[in-house]
């Protein structure tokens, strides 16, 4: 028998939104702001990025809402304003060296290019507030209560928008600038003032924000020199007798700017040659060959950096019972192992003739500077065949022939170690993890024919949220402020003195399903400058690959939301200002270049072996030019002391 509820039409699911015409405006729009009709534009559930002539945008929900149109729409117009208002060349001369520094630079410049949109177009304004809003919200900053917690740099660039827009802040930054909202008023209340009638000359407002830098204290180096290098930069006078050559007035010349730049390099590679050819006739005079750092007192540093490091900073460790540092074989067995290195294999069959030439590339210009180079006029060694006639003619020589030999000198770069620390966070799921496994083991191979150890690790944690870290903490009563709450998980996928051949099927580790969890970057940074450090190598390079900024949920649901981010970036201070490591990073779709000295940045993981191979070689090539420089020098003193 029929009820009444059968007659009944039951609505159909709704059907998802087609966002292809959204993605076409968007994309048209910002071609047209940033004035490049070449501005490839992609929208992809990785993080929002932009380089060069690409920029990625976060994929809709299916169902979007009308915030989430407004926040895609506002990281649109910031990465084609950035692309139209901002000139890279000007911004860098005039960057400061501090860290902080150039941290509240870079945020005020950010806040510059967003305001002229703002202030031009009322519908832009909008859509860069709704960004703004999801921006600090993502952050966990909407309820922090100390200035510790709270980015200056946040605060000050939410300042200056609401000076060059009156637009008044997000509702989730109110925290961040009312905490610094009286000390900013208080050190440069004067300059924000003036910021307005030099929003669009980006030269005259950056040296406004070096002078609210100075006012700040965040910034000593700033004095009377870089000062008058920034006016000289932009003068229009004559140059003067005898500075010709250091580039003086530059902004008239058009194209003659990019060679006074050149020429400037050139006497300054000059004079830095001059100066290290001094010190090693210096060395040379006093016959002290041990000392070969580049930096004096580096490389034998008694005392290791991080040995009163962690104890004097706010970064705490729950417990570290549960964490773990373990080899790559011993995750899974041997089986498995050859399964998923068979898999990867696959996977990237076409990769790996791109990332093989790449490899061959860079092993070319290594071997190039394995050149053989001599040092004569000794008193044991190789016969030097030069002095055959000497030692005919001069019968009183005998057999002793003094100053007649020769010996073969040792390639600086084989007695060096390179450590590859892959982010095995769950973000690189997918294509970034079968890459960044490729390039890393087809660059060992590449390096190990070279003659370079190389170590690869990788790390993430345990658990997703936790593990047992929590389960303890929920035990003892969540007590406050707990510190770092997450079990580590470092993974040895090749140790420096394993040959390539043992170690190539743990890169297939990789692979496996649920190994990839979530990232803490300044333990592992920590981690493996250890196990450099603790190698008998004169050189050390490390080099971090990663996709984002460290992430944790249960470390930054009971801690403050900059938490892992300050322990981070205190780490990297350490290693590129205390320590004898020489760090890079490349970041996948992630700006790397607030963190780090020497990083860059790029769209899509299909990229990551050339950034790979160039940064290497680069190394590489800068010590050997400086090697060449010292060896010179110091052949010819030892031919003219002969003489």
């Amino acid at each position: 028998m029929s009820t009444p509820g059968d007659n009944i039409r039951k609505a159909k699911p709704a059907k998802p939104v087609d966002t292809e015409p959204f993605k076409r405006a968007v994309t048209n729009c910002m071609r047209a702001v940033a004035g490049d009709a070449e501005l490839e534009v992609v929208f992809a559930g990785d993080r929002p990025a932009f380089a060069g002539h690409h920029a990625r945008l976060p994929e809709l929900p299916k169902k979007p809402t009308a915030n989430d149109i407004a926040i895609s729409r506002g990281l649109g117009d910031s990465m084609a304003l950035r692309q139209s208002c901002h000139d890279t060349r000007v911004h860098m001369s005039l960057a400061p060296e501090g860290r902080q520094a150039r941290a509240v630079y870079d945020a005020v410049e950010q806040a510059r290019i967003e305001a002229i949109g703002a202030r031009a177009m009322k519908g832009m304004g909008d859509n860069l507030a709704s960004m703004l809003e999801d921006k600090f919200t993502r952050a966990n900053l909407a309820g922090v209560s100390e200035q510790a917690d709270a980015p200056l740099e946040e605060a000050l660039a939410m300042v200056v928008r609401e000076k060059l827009t009156g637009r008044p802040s997000p509702r989730s930054a109110e925290a961040v600038v009312g905490l610094w909202r009286d000390f900013i008023d208080e050190r440069v209340s004067a300059t924000l003032s003036t910021l307005e009638g030099s929003i669009d000359d980006q030269r005259a407002f950056a040296r406004l924000v070096r002078d609210m830098l100075v006012s700040m204290e965040l910034a000593d180096s700033l004095g009377d020199e870089d000062r008058q290098e920034a006016e000289d930069d932009d003068s229009n006078d004559e140059p003067q007798p005898d500075e010709s050559q250091e580039g003086g007035s530059d902004e008239d010349q058009g194209d003659d700017e990019s060679q006074d730049e050149q020429r400037r390099s050139e006497s300054d590679e000059s004079r830095a040659g001059e100066t290290e050819s001094v010190e090693t006739m210096a060395d040379d005079l006093d016959d002290d060959s041990e000392t070969e750092a580049e930096t004096p007192g580096e490389a034998i540093r008694p005392d290791p950096p991080f040995g009163d490091f962690l104890p004097g900073f706010d970064y705490k460790i729950f417990t570290g019972d549960f964490d773990e540092t373990v080899p790559a074989d011993e995750l899974c067995d041997s089986a498995e192992l050859d399964r998923l290195r068979a898999f990867l294999d696959k996977q990237l069959a076409n990769l790996q003739g791109v990332v093989g030439r790449l490899a061959n590339r860079l092993q070319r210009r290594l071997m190039a500077q394995q050149n053989r180079s001599w040092d004569f006029d000794l008193e044991e060694g190789m016969l030097d065949p030069a002095k055959l006639p000497r030692i005919i003619i001069d019968e009183m020589a005998g057999t002793f022939a003094p100053l007649s030999f020769k010996q073969e000198k040792d390639t600086k770069f084989r007695d060096t170690v390179v450590t590859l620390l892959l982010d095995n966070s769950g973000s690189m799921r997918g294509r970034p993890i079968t890459v960044a496994a490729t390039c890393a083991d087809i660059l060992a191979r590449t390096l190990e024919r070279c003659g370079v150890k190389v170590e690869i690790l990788g790390f993430t944690t345990r658990a997703w949220k936790g593990g047992q870290a929590r389960e303890k903490w929920l035990k003892e009563g969540k007590p406050a402020e707990p510190g770092r709450l997450n079990d580590l998980r470092h993974i040895i996928y090749k140790g420096a003195d394993q040959p390539w051949r043992r170690a190539r099927r743990n890169l297939g580790l990789m692979m496996r399903e649920g190994l990839l969890k979530e990232n803490i970057d300044g333990e592992a940074l920590i981690w493996a400058w250890k196990r450099l450090m603790a190698r008998p190598e004169q050189r050390r390079i490390l080099m971090m690959i990663s996709d984002g900024a460290p992430v944790d949920d249960s470390t930054l649901s009971v801690n403050p939301g900059n938490y892992l981010e300050r322990h981070l970036r205190a780490v990297i201070e350490e290693i590129e200002t205390r320590s004898a490591v020489e760090l890079i990073a490349i970041g996948i779709g992630h700006d790397v270049t607030r963190y780090y000295r020497r990083a860059v940045t790029i769209v899509d993981a299909e990229e990551l072996a050339g950034a790979m191979t160039e940064q290497l070689a680069s190394l590489f090539e800068e010590q050997a030019a400086k090697e060449v420089r010292r060896g010179g020098a110091g052949s010819g003193l030892r031919r003219k002391r002969a003489a």
